[in-house]
């Protein structure tokens, strides 16, 4: 079922990048924008095409790659949303983060050359795969690649530092409800309406919190009608006074 965003267009619950043109790269791809600032398009970028390989679909609970994988590829999310997270010995598991369409993972693995954590679908999954190799290589001829990667770089090195430090919880999830819709947004998607695909448990998870807790604020926003939910639906209603709750842990 889909939505109409405040500009009036289609806005699919479950979105997928587009496929780009025979000019340009999938718009909501993180490496879209790297023919645009530049004024280059697609056919003098053929070798970062060709690179591109289409990968899925990966169904809810499948491993895109797993802790521990010799690490030789970066990954675009295609459609769908990829949880990325670290499981111990006891099985206890620490959800890192949430990714949707245009965004990357692995980025994080080119240190160890190994990745460090799981990278797991929630729903339906597809992804671009980059071999790195041939990316660096290629980033050391194209510098708006190589500013790409060092942004997408300080980006990821940004996330794992956010939810630190003391915070409400009516903070932690105002915040990571207004940085779900800025993502989305960036990508060309509705910035307000989006389907939280992320079960509960998780969200909680990774915001530090228990899931009594996160349900608990949740409802307590809807009956202050800052946001509402429809099962998995959620759209923001007030994003001013979300940003108030918020204001400790958003970037100025």
């Amino acid at each position: 079922m889909n939505r109409i965003d405040r500009d009036g267009r289609i806005a699919e619950l479950n979105p997928i990048a587009d496929d780009g043109d025979e000019i340009h790269f999938c718009s909501t791809c993180a490496f879209g924008s790297v023919c645009l600032p530049a004024g280059v398009d697609k056919s003098a970028l053929q070798e970062l095409h060709v690179l591109v390989e289409h990968v899925g679909p990966y169904r809810a609970g499948e491993h895109i790659f797993r802790r521990g994988e010799r690490f030789g590829a970066i990954f675009a999310v295609r459609g769908g949303v990829v949880k990325t997270c670290l499981v111990d010995d006891e099985g206890h598991e620490q959800v890192l983060g949430f990714h949707l369409p245009g965004e990357m993972i692995g980025l994080n693995a080119i240190h160890p050359e190994k990745y460090p954590c799981d990278a797991v679908a929630l729903d339906t999954v597809y992804v671009c795969r980059f071999s790195f190799a041939a990316l660096t290589t290629l980033a050391a001829k194209i510098p708006d690649v190589q500013q790409t990667l060092f942004r997408l770089l300080s980006a990821d090195i940004g996330k794992a530092t956010a939810l630190a430090g003391d915070h409400t919880a009516e903070e932690r999830l105002a915040a990571f409800l207004l940085d779900l819709a800025k993502r989305y947004a960036s990508r060309g998607f509705s910035s307000t309406r989006y389907r939280l695909v992320m079960p509960r448990g998780d969200i909680a998870n990774h915001l530090r919190l228990a899931s009594e807790t996160v349900s608990r604020v949740l409802r307590r926003f809807c009956d202050r009608e800052l946001i509402r939910v429809d099962g998995r639906e959620l759209e923001l209603l007030d994003r001013e006074q979300l940003r108030k709750i918020a204001r400790n842990l958003l970037p100025e």
